[in-house]
This record gives structure tokens, C-alpha cells and sequence, in this order.
């Protein structure tokens, strides 16, 4: 399934303006972020948008509190858009463990918020950024005390912020396999280049090998392609570019 990260298009309302752009481009899957499912309201419009473009919402992100805090708002966000898989994607730097210790008990953190929700059925895991594959003082890499920690997530994998930590996706892809649930599919322009798209790049204009890293990411069973550019100057370019190169892989 290739989907579409919707937080791609945050700046470029309505969505149901870029849900119908997404079909055009022969992108049949998208992925929420909890802006789009903060309460009642947004849940409906989310809703009426992608069914309208039919389209389909396998895999979410939630914030830590709307997991943690309010379970039964996540499931019914998850059962109302048809949702198979539910990730946290971030933790803001004040709130950061900063030892191998700490990064094993956020990780059980999130095994026990999750609990209620994988009870119900669904897929839970952690979505990376950067941070989380710099080594802390005492030597431990966040990513792995994280996954150490909660040993029933599931792992998002956002490729390029892996490349951009300073670590080897492959590696990575490797070690841990079939916990390997959806990846974010996102290039990395040349140095230097896009600076005003934060040196993000259309899929396959960039220095990422998503020929090799798709065949690695198949070969271990994740399903879950989500297209993703976190500052997109133009999203309709993007999206169109980025699904017509990952089709032709």
C-alpha cells in the first residue's frame, strides 16, 4: 500500500481539496496525524474527506496524550477511519530521557498506554525521528532501549530521519525485521540543495537509495509505504512525483 502522510499538506487547506489531489495522483492510502482527529469535529471532516476521495487510512499518528490519556478517543478514531496500526511519532526534546534507563521505561511507557488499543486488535508501535539514534552519554542508542523496552511495538520507520541521525537504515532494517510495520517513504536532497524545503526532496530526486531499502523493507514484510515531505514547497509536486517514482520500483 502506498499512502500519503497528510501532515505533508498541512500548510495547503482544505483537505478535501488535497484528499482529492491524492486520487488524481493514483494514491489510494493516507496516513492521519492527530491534528485531524483532535476532537469530534475534525474527526468528521477527516472522515467525509477521504471517503469522499475514497480513499483509505490504514495507519495513524496520535500523540503521546491522546494514546496515554484518552484510549477510548483513539479506538474510536481508529474504528471510525478504518485503521489498522496506531503509532506515537515524537516526544518533545524537554521531555527526553537522556539514559539508556530512561529510553527503556519510555519504552514501557508506551507498552502499557498501548495496551487497551493492541487489546482491541490493532497494531502499535514508534515512529523516529533523528534524535533517537544519537548515543547518550552512557552509550545507549534511544532508538534500540526504546524497542528494548516496550518489546510489543512495532516500528514505523522513517528512513531518511534515520540517514540523518547518522546511522545505516540497512542496519537497522536487519536487526530488526518483521517488527518493521509501515515506513516513511522521504528523500534527502543533495547537500546544500532545497534549502527552503529544509533539504527534503521528492521521492527519487534525492540521495536516499529507495531502490535497494524498498527491496529490504518488502523482503522483512512491511506492507506499509507512507510518502511523506515535511516541508513540501508545492504538495501537489510532491505527491505526484514521489507516487509516480515508487510505483516504478
Amino acid at each position: 500500500m502506498i499512502a500519503y502522510q497528510l501532515y505533508s499538506s498541512r500548510n495547503f487547506p482544505p483537505l478535501s481539496e488535497t484528499c482529492r489531489m491524492l486520487a488524481e495522483a493514483g494514491i489510494e492510502g493516507t496516513e492521519g496525524f492527530g491534528g485531524l482527529y483532535a476532537d469530534e469535529a475534525a474527526l468528521a471532516e477527516t472522515a467525509a474527506a477521504i471517503n469522499a476521495a475514497g480513499l483509505t487510512m490504514k495507519t495513524g499518528h496520535f500523540g503521546l496524550s491522546q494514546i496515554e490519556d484518552t484510549p477510548d478517543w483513539a479506538l474510536k478514531v481508529a474504528r471510525t477511519l478504518g485503521m489498522e496500526r496506531l503509532y506515537v511519532p515524537y516526544i518533545m526534546a524537554e521531555d527526553r530521557p537522556t539514559t539508556g534507563a530512561g529510553w527503556r521505561e519510555f519504552g514501557a511507557r508506551l507498552e502499557r498506554a498501548f495496551a487497551p488499543i493492541r487489546a482491541a486488535g490493532y497494531g502499535t508501535g514508534w515512529h523516529n525521528h533523528d534524535f533517537e539514534f544519537i548515543a547518550c552519554a552512557d552509550g545507549a542508542i534511544p532508538e534500540a532501549a526504546i524497542l528494548e523496552g516496550g518489546p510489543s511495538l512495532e516500528i514505523e520507520l522513517d528512513v531518511a530521519w534515520v540517514i540523518r541521525g547518522g546511522a545505516d537504515p540497512m542496519a537497522w532494517i536487519e536487526r530488526y525485521g518483521s517488527r518493521i510495520t509501515a515506513a516513511h517513504v522521504k528523500d534527502i536532497a543533495p547537500k546544500g540543495e532545497n534549502l527552503a524545503e529544509d533539504g527534503w526532496a521528492d521521492v527519487g530526486q534525492g540521495t536516499v537509495d529507495w531502490k535497494k531499502l524498498m527491496a529490504a523493507l518488502q523482503a522483512v514484510g512491511c506492507k506499509n509505504f507512507v510518502l511523506e515531505h515535511d516541508n513540501p514547497a508545492d504538495h501537489k509536486r510532491f505527491a505526484t512525483r514521489s507516487a509516480a517514482y515508487v510505483k516504478g520500483l
